[in-house]
């Protein structure tokens, strides 16, 4: 934590606590809200939120449920994986919560960085309240129409080296050593070079919240948020949106860029050498993007 940031907890409308951060910056800049993805895994994005330093106020939060957060019951991540599923588990009730921290934040316009699910997020809030969003980063999202098929077939071919291994932890109760190996084996293939993703993966790895599957069963699975749906949304939005996607990720750009084609005038940009993960592997190339991203906000609304 350093010297200017601060936490606090935020309570929804509907009871739920939601763990923040925000970073402060020059008077006037503008406020930037980053929204990390999972479903189900909590805010691991400060390296990210390091590139925008001293250009603008920068707030992330875990989602609800999530890491810190809790739901309306005051529980955090789910005990029980199996059990049913939450019923504030819904894009509908997290595109409410972006907008009641928006205002407990105290902003009347944001700029949303979404990565991968929360750049789907990030792109209903902006699609639900268009004229609140300045500008809009989605950053290595998974777009529409079959990404799955690809994907799997690109993950299993960089994860061939550690299959063995993987299926060896998976469908069953796991150590805490053994569920820091199960996530950083899971998380390897998101790296440009999956021999080096295994060595990058471990910080996030080891982390001690725990994933909470019914969220991302909830919000994550195929089918929990129809293509429709987000044609609707990049279609309703008013801002600039800046499609950004690392040239190695395993998930494919071309449906990302089927839902950039709904946008009035979406900018694309592609990180050369980065996989999932552009900050970890080229964060001055994001820098930059982040940079004109923020330059487009303040001549929105300066």
């Amino acid at each position: 934590m350093t010297e200017q940031e601060s936490r606090e907890f935020v309570t929804m409308s509907d009871g739920a606590r939601l763990a923040t951060v925000t970073v402060p910056g020059p008077a006037g800049a503008p406020a930037v809200i980053i929204v990390h993805g999972g479903p189900g895994l909590w805010d691991h994005l400060e390296a990210l939120g390091d590139l925008l330093d001293g250009r603008a106020t920068v707030h992330r939060y875990d989602q609800r449920r999530c890491g810190r957060s809790t739901g309306p019951d005051g529980r955090p991540a789910i005990e029980d994986p199996q059990g049913p599923t939450p019923a504030d588990l819904t894009i509908e009730r997290s595109v409410a919560d972006i907008e009641e921290l928006r205002r407990a934040f105290g902003h009347e316009h944001v700029v949303l960085v979404g990565h991968s699910f929360g750049a789907t997020l990030a792109l209903a809030y902006a699609g639900t309240h268009p004229e609140r969003v300045s500008a809009l980063a989605y950053v290595d999202g998974v777009g529409i129409g079959d990404w799955r098929t690809p994907y799997r077939a690109e993950r299993a071919r960089r994860m061939a080296p550690w299959a063995e291994s993987l299926a060896a932890l998976d469908g069953r109760e796991r150590t805490r050593d053994e569920e820091t190996e199960w996530r950083r084996l899971q998380w390897t293939s998101d790296y440009a070079d999956p021999s080096a993703g295994y060595d990058l993966a471990l910080e996030m790895a080891c982390s001690p919240h725990a994933i909470n599957h019914q969220a991302n069963r909830a919000l994550g699975a195929a089918g929990a948020i129809a293509d429709i749906d987000q044609i609707t949304w990049i279609t309703a939005v008013r801002c600039p949106v800046t499609v950004v996607h690392g040239t190695e990720d395993p998930r494919p750009v071309r449906p990302v860029l089927a839902l950039a084609a709904h946008a009035r005038a979406p900018r694309k940009r592609a990180v050369a050498g980065a996989g999932h993960l552009p900050w970890v592997e080229q964060p001055e190339q994001l820098r930059e993007i982040l940079a004109e991203l923020v330059l487009s906000a303040g001549h929105r609304f300066g």
